[in-house]
This record gives C-alpha cells, structure tokens and sequence, in this order.
C-alpha cells in the first residue's frame, strides 16, 4: 500500500507539470466510473442454498456474472448441480486469497482514481470511444490467464467493464506466488509483475486493444510495429505512468536498452530478422521470457516491444500532425521506412 501512495504522489507531481511536456488538460472532461466488488458478493453466498443465491448475483452482475462462472471458473451453467459443487470448492479452496485481497484492497479508490484519469485521455483522443463505466474487480483460479496483443494476463475487458483479477495483483512477495504449483504457471520474470501499481495499465491495455484490433502480423517487423503502436497510444492515455510499468521492463532493462539500442537493431538486422516471417526463428524477440537469449540476461524478453515504439516515436516526431486513427492504420514497412529509424 505504502507504494501505491507513493505511486500516486509521483502521479500528482507529474501532473503538475503536465504542460511543460505538451500533456493535454483533460480534467474537465466527464468519465462515468463505478467500481464494483464482486469477490465481496460472491464469497458471501450461502453455500449451503447456491442456486438461491444466484438470481441476487445476476441481478446485480448481469453480464458479468455469465462471464464469470463459464469463461473465467469454466462451468457449465446447464449442468447446476454439478456447478453449484464446483462454486463451493472454489469458495473453499479460495477463501484464503480472498482474505489476503481483503487487506491488501481494502479500499480501491487509489486504483479507481488512475484508471478514470486513463479514460479521460482516451476520450480526449477518441471522443466517440464507449468506454466501460464499470471496474469490477473479481478473485479467479490462479491459472485465468487469457491472450491479448500486449501478452497474457488476468484482466479483462467484458460487455460493460474492466474486470480486475484480485488474485493476480496480491503483490510480488504474496505467499500465494512462492509455491512450486504457482512458480510453474508463473516464473518470477512474470510474478514480479503481481502487484497492484499494473492494475490500472492493464486495464488501459485493454482499452488500447478494443481500439486497436490491429492489422495483419507476419514479420518480426511487423510485430514490433504492432506492439510499437499499441504502447504508443498506453503513452498517451497514460503519460503519468512510468515506462517500467508500461512495458513491463524493470527499469534497469529499459535503461540498458535506450544504452544499445543502436546495437540491437544491427543485431536484428546482421541476422536477417527484421522481415522474417518464421514463427518459430522470431518468437524469441515478440514473447514475455526472462531475457533475450541472443542478446543476453541483461536484455528483456519481448525486445521487439521496445524496437516497435522506437520506430513508432520515431515516425510521429517527424510527421506529428499524423492522427493517432491515421497511425493505426499505417502499415508497418511505411512507417519503418518514413521514420527513417537507424539507430547507433
């Protein structure tokens, strides 16, 4: 918690000197916002009577709660006795991560306030974007985890609301993540991430993803850029936020690699890397790992994220009356080639 309030004074700081850096002001602009706990309402069902228990739940989730019990716990609501057993051993199995939630969130208004200022600045830049009105935060099974352009993750985005996976955000150090079970599903490169100052990212991640469905990815080029422009648009929606959190590096990785820059773009393309279309020769630079095997342990995994958003910044710095909906819809050897990008 002692960082959380440490990360919004930062953010406070920040703010104060948002026009100096060209940061819009967008504190007028309205964002309708209601955090909703559902982890409170779901572990206080009688477990002795559940199926009388789930019209109340519907009634107050009712989009959400579908969501829940089929993709997220992976039940079958056809089948109630069999998911009403399976709901009471979840609650059972459980009940300890919803208790250390309980403290380590016992209140969500540091959270909720972050995640408004992101929607203001997406609906600055994209007026007519919908965007949630709801956070709802959740506890799932430790290994929910989906798929998205920025990487895996427990957060989602549903019909009506961000929904934030409790059990995903206990903080780095949470006893849940030591076992040999979780370390298996999740190495430490990846636990590391755990901690409540990724919840609002995350959660503007998936905006950046219902904005951009983004366009066909073949090259390792083609990745970068895609990544390259995904993080572009996170910088603008959350230009407070520091570049660790926002690619996931730590801070001594993204450090060293605006130091040799220059050096990884030669290695990629000394090796033929930059148009290869091989799934299984360019995976190695386009997914979350410890490090770049080829580069070595001082480098992040998922260097091509870093790569994309050189060239991205690259390309806006030269033609900065290009609309965010313009870039978006460049292709990925026309901006290479526009930006000119040659680092040394």
């Amino acid at each position: 918690m002692q960082k959380l309030i440490g990360y919004l004074f930062l953010g406070l700081l920040c703010w104060s000197c948002g026009s100096k850096k060209g940061i819009p002001d967008v504190s007028g602009i309205q964002v309708n916002l209601e955090v909703q706990r559902f982890e409170q309402d779901f572990f206080s069902i009688d477990t002795n009577n559940i199926e009388a228990s789930i019209p109340a739940l519907h009634q107050k989730y009712p989009f959400f709660l579908a969501d829940f019990l089929q993709n997220i716990l992976g039940l079958s609501l056809e089948e109630a006795e069999n998911t009403n057993a399976a709901i009471r051993i979840f609650l059972r199995d459980y009940q300890l991560v919803k208790d250390t939630a309980d403290k380590v969130f016992h209140s969500f208004s540091t959270v909720e306030k972050e995640i408004k200022q992101g929607l203001q600045f997406v609906k600055h830049y994209f007026p007519a974007y919908e965007a949630p009105e709801k956070i709802i935060t959740f506890i799932g099974p430790l290994d929910a985890v989906f798929q998205t352009p920025f990487g895996k993750t427990g957060d989602v985005i549903t019909q009506d609301a961000l929904a934030v996976a409790l059990q995903l955000h206990l903080g780095e150090n949470a006893s849940l993540y030591q076992s040999q079970i979780a370390q298996s599903i999740f190495p430490k490169y990846v636990s590391r991430k755990f901690s409540p100052e990724y919840i609002a990212v995350n959660g503007i991640k998936n905006i950046v993803d219902d904005i951009f469905p983004g366009l066909p990815n073949r090259t390792l080029l083609d990745h970068a850029v895609d990544k390259g422009k995904r993080l572009y648009l996170l910088d603008k929606f959350m230009p407070y936020t520091p570049d660790s959190i926002k690619t996931g590096y730590t801070q001594k990785q993204l450090k060293d690699c605006y130091a040799n820059e220059g050096y990884i773009w030669s290695f990629l393309a000394q090796n033929n890397l930059i148009f290869n279309s091989d799934p299984l020769r360019i995976q190695g630079y386009v997914e979350e790992a410890p490090y770049t095997q080829e580069l070595g342990e001082g480098s992040p995994g998922n260097i091509a994220l870093f790569v994309g958003r050189q060239i991205v910044k690259k390309y806006m710095e030269l033609f900065p009356e290009t609309t965010l909906e313009e870039l978006l819809q460049l292709d990925a050897q026309t901006l290479l080639n526009q930006s000119k990008y040659k680092p040394k």
